[in-house]
């Protein structure tokens, strides 16, 4: 198989690592993960990964506390997930660095992105931890700008559902599913793809996005060779 792209970044959401668990790290999802990540690794893709970390903690569901102390809470919840798929990855013979908006020199590198894209030329997976470091703004978003700032052909959107809907499948049977979108669409349609600051980043900075189901096995792969699975928006 031939790879369609040739510098990815990969967005797992924290939900997606939870599996069927809802909550915490599920190391069979994890496991999961990581075999898809060296399916393509093997092409010679380069992968950056950006992950989320709502299997433990949302900021914005807080009612009581202060939205930027929610929201750190929420970057460090994103390491913990960063660390356990590097420890995924290296246990499948992967090499992976992890590096974090805010700096943790004990667990982590700091985010530099001239040595992000070396260590990508070398061969290394890159999984970028604690968001953008700043409050205010969601792994989404992390996933826009790192994309934009490494150069990377398209965003990855890994989740726990198969494809762009009007509405949550779960919830509505009607609900439409796309198979292609603009980001200007996505937008005005108000669909829960990615938050709307994340959004105008791709658009204004042209960077495709392919949203595909995590769990089915094979899905990374397919969607890397382009294709036609889940949503694609450009």
């Amino acid at each position: 198989m031939k790879p369609k792209y040739k510098r990815v970044i990969l967005k797992i959401s924290g939900e997606a690592l939870a599996g069927e668990d809802k909550f915490g790290i599920n190391e069979d999802m994890l496991c999961t993960v990581a075999e898809q990540v060296k399916e393509i690794k093997e092409l010679g893709v380069q992968i950056a990964i950006v992950v989320g970390g709502g299997n433990f903690w949302r900021g914005r569901t807080s009612k009581s506390m202060d939205r930027t102390t929610a929201d750190y809470m929420g970057m460090l919840a994103t390491v913990i997930n960063a660390m356990a798929l590097q420890d995924s990855l290296e246990n499948l013979g992967l090499s992976a660095r992890v590096q974090t908006a805010i700096e943790m020199r004990e667990v982590a590198e700091p985010y530099i992105r001239r040595r992000a894209i070396s260590e990508l030329q070398n061969g290394d997976i890159v999984i970028f931890g604690a968001g953008t470091g700043n409050p205010f703004f969601s792994t989404d978003t992390t996933a826009a700008l790192r994309a934009a700032e490494i150069d990377a052909d398209v965003i990855l959107l890994a989740k726990k559902v198969d494809a762009v809907y009007s509405d949550d499948p779960e919830k509505n049977c009607n609900a439409i599913r796309y198979e292609k979108l603009t980001h200007k669409e996505v937008l005005e349609k108000g669909l829960g793809v990615m938050d709307s600051t994340a959004s105008s980043l791709c658009m204004d900075n042209n960077i495709d996005i392919h949203v595909f189901a995590l769990a089915e096995k094979g899905n990374m792969l397919k969607a890397i060779c382009g294709e036609k699975i889940g949503t694609i928006i450009s």
